[in-house]
């Protein structure tokens, strides 16, 4: 399969592009400058992928450069902050403005969902973001050595079903409670801002609850935890961390369970329908 591979920030689309190739697809790279890592180029140089940049905003120069590759499929791997999304120095080109001029809601749900659309009518499948690194995703129960705490089970099960009714809005997928009080909501800054927002706010003692969308579409916007996260929490001082298994990428495998092991962490994968 030819396969283009939009890319964002992080280590998520290195690890895409490796299990790609290793499983045999030709794979050609768009990535974003304002986003992604530039090491990206000797990732794309090492397996012999053709790596395209551009900047954010320029979905018709992306559809044409997947287009002359040959592409017929492509993931969307990588962060692109929400904020950079919506602000006023993105600037879209022809076919982006068209997207935009067609939503009646600009959050990234409509938006990304939009943008899958105007490829699949080019020709282009968008398809799941997870589909060559499954393994990585979150299993159901605990992860780590030590089970949660009555009173932290006790502010997961609160939590649940705000976080996902947030999610469920669009507004943000994580939230921190402590002492069953929601403590801070996460909107456009991200996994990492909001738990060091909570240590702030409450000190130590804040649970972190991240939950993917109630539809949660597995093409984009997958929630994503990894060792920076735990290192996050350490310094808030949060004790422990639900995840949605089956919908969450745990970006560093097994390591982010040792980090959270050392930390006296503890992560739970909630089990979802569809996990």
């Amino acid at each position: 399969m030819r396969l283009g591979l939009i890319a964002g920030n992080g280590r998520f689309p290195f690890l895409v592009l490796d299990a790609a190739v290793a499983q045999g697809h030709d794979v050609t790279i768009v990535a974003a400058k304002e986003e992604t890592f530039p090491e990206l180029n000797d990732a794309a140089a090492r397996v012999r992928s053709a790596i395209h940049w551009i900047s954010l905003g320029q979905l018709g120069t992306c559809i044409k450069l997947l287009k002359q590759a040959g592409v017929t499929h492509a993931v969307m791997a990588g962060q692109v902050k929400h904020a950079k999304i919506f602000s006023a120095g993105l600037l879209p080109d022809a076919t982006l403005l068209s997207v935009l001029a067609k939503l009646r809601w600009r959050n990234t749900d409509g938006l990304i969902g939009a943008v899958a659309a105007v490829l699949r009518d080019h020709g282009i499948e968008l398809i799941d973001s997870t589909a060559f690194i499954t393994p990585l995703l979150a299993r159901a129960g605990v992860l780590t050595r030590r089970a949660p705490t009555e009173d932290e089970q006790k502010d997961f099960d609160f939590g649940w079903p705000i976080a996902d009714a947030v999610a469920a809005m669009d507004v943000g997928q994580t939230i921190a409670v402590k002492h069953q009080a929601v403590v801070a909501v996460e909107a456009m800054e991200g996994t990492d801002e909001v738990i060091g927002r909570a240590g702030y706010l409450a000190g130590p003692g804040v649970r972190i609850v991240k939950v993917a969308k109630p539809k949660q579409d597995m093409r984009f916007d997958v929630p994503v935890v990894g060792i920076a996260t735990i290192q996050a929490m350490r310094v808030a001082g949060a004790s422990a961390l639900a995840v949605d298994a089956g919908k969450t990428l745990m970006i560093d495998g097994e390591a982010i369970v040792r980090s959270a092991d050392e930390a006296g962490i503890t992560i739970v994968g909630r089990a979802v329908s569809g996990s």
